[in-house]
């Protein structure tokens, strides 16, 4: 194959360099096409646009692969602890046994925040979304944390601001969703691993303890390990984007939780649950809407299957399905939703209108289930979803500025007005 590709424009002809990443991804390299021709590219939604060259995470949506930095999710999930994987994806390599024990005590030397963060929080009114508040007070970090403003930080100090989000976000998260509720919040115990300590956080009450249970905290770690990167989404787009503005870690993670916060991106386990719950409403025959699904004239749309990236299945929903097994039996959870969530998995993995389509169960599926056996509300979903995408975001963040990457300035193919001279008020 040529090593450039010849593009043809008005008869002239530009040669465009190819790159080929290590597992075989080609794209066509087109940073002098616009100097050189005056010519842009238009890609809506950036469907086929590579921003960067990337060494964290490898997606192949055909064949259902998941790896961050070259190691099977389903290696990770099955092995490994979540905060191993934020410094595999953060640090590029598997910590070792010292390295990993190092990394895990800094964070929890930081799980506490300032106080003057409670009286932030004490603004917010119960009603406020939980989103809302996780965007807010991450962002409030640079203030408690001026010096994480500086875009030429030393590696030490890089190394604490990457350490100090990671130790509180697990905090803000639980205090967001205690101040949607009216409760006091829990502060942290760092005797407890990272799952259990944010758990104890969310569900501890002032006069008992959290039981510990070990089924839900491997589940809780599983999850977020399926969540912790998924290449160039939305989220990370956003963050890696305001990060090369050279805004600070804070900064750009809090706009990553806004860009999450839309529906269209991490709402999709919120609306497997709402989708449940208009099943039962509706009355509970779970085969009417697997009828509705089928029917082409009909607008309802099973929520959780299938999935816009992996065409075969989602890697991920194989492991996460086990655990949210495990965590149902293990709760004995009974709840009329989740029996009809068991109802549309046997149509979805039996029946051959889905199996011909590939509509799996997708991860969505299975974490809104765990959540809400768990008895986190259906707005706290997203959350959770951000709590597990942190690493990803950080270990982007700083691979941007690593690289050294120039500011992003998006192209646009304007469709207004041609000039026109201003017209008085009174001509008009």
């Amino acid at each position: 194959m040529s090593d450039f590709a010849e593009i043809i424009l008005e008869g002239k002809s530009y040669k465009l360099p190819i790159v080929e990443g290590t597992e075989n991804e080609k794209a066509i390299d087109i940073n002098s096409l616009r100097a050189e021709s005056g010519y842009i590219t238009l890609d809506s939604g950036y469907k086929n646009t590579g921003a960067t060259e990337s060494a964290i995470t490898f997606l192949d949506g055909e064949e259902g692969i998941l790896r961050y930095r070259g190691y099977p999710i389903e290696q990770l999930a099955e092995k490994s602890s979540f905060i191993e994987v934020a410094y595999l994806l953060i640090y590029g390599s598997l910590p070792t046994e010292e390295q990993l024990n190092d990394f895990t005590n800094k964070i929890k030397i930081h799980t506490l925040v300032n106080e003057d963060m409670r009286k932030i929080l004490d603004g917010f009114p119960s009603a406020a979304h939980p989103m809302g508040i996780l965007s807010a007070l991450v962002s409030s970090l640079t203030a408690f944390y001026p010096e994480s403003l500086n875009p030429n930080q030393k590696k030490e100090e890089l190394d604490l601001s990457i350490v100090r989000l990671m130790a509180k976000m697990p905090t803000i998260a639980a205090w967001s969703y205690k101040n949607s509720i009216g409760h006091p919040v829990n502060y942290p115990k760092n005797k407890l691993d990272y799952c259990s300590n944010f758990l104890h956080m969310m569900f501890a009450y002032p006069t008992e303890d959290y039981e510990i249970n070990p089924v839900v905290v491997n589940a809780l770690n599983k999850l977020l390990i399926l969540h912790a990167d998924h290449e160039q989404n939305c989220s990370t787009s956003t963050v890696r984007l305001v990060g090369s503005a050279n805004a600070s870690l804070y900064s750009s993670v809090s706009a990553g939780i806004s860009a999450l916060w839309g529906p269209l991106h991490g709402g999709a386990n919120q609306a497997v649950i709402e989708m449940l719950e208009q099943i039962i409403a509706d009355g509970g025959d779970s085969k009417k809407f697997i009828a509705k699904a089928k029917d082409k004239n009909d607008p309802f749309r099973l929520m959780g299957f299938g999935h816009r990236v992996y065409k075969n299945f989602d890697p991920r929903a194989t492991i996460i399905k086990k655990a949210a097994d495990e965590v149902l039996t293990a709760l004995g959870v009974k709840d009329p939703i989740l029996d009809i969530a068991k109802e549309l998995e046997e149509a979805a993995l039996t029946d051959p209108y889905f199996v011909d389509r590939k509509l799996y169960p997708n991860v969505d599926f299975y974490s809104g289930i765990i959540y809400r056996a768990l008895g986190i509300p259906t707005d706290m979903f997203t959350v959770m979803f951000a709590l597990g995408r942190l690493p990803g975001w950080i270990a982007q963040w700083k691979e941007l500025r690593e690289q050294k990457e120039p500011i992003g300035r998006p192209r646009q193919v304007y469709t207004g007005e041609q000039e026109r001279n201003y017209v008085p008020m009174n001509e008009r």
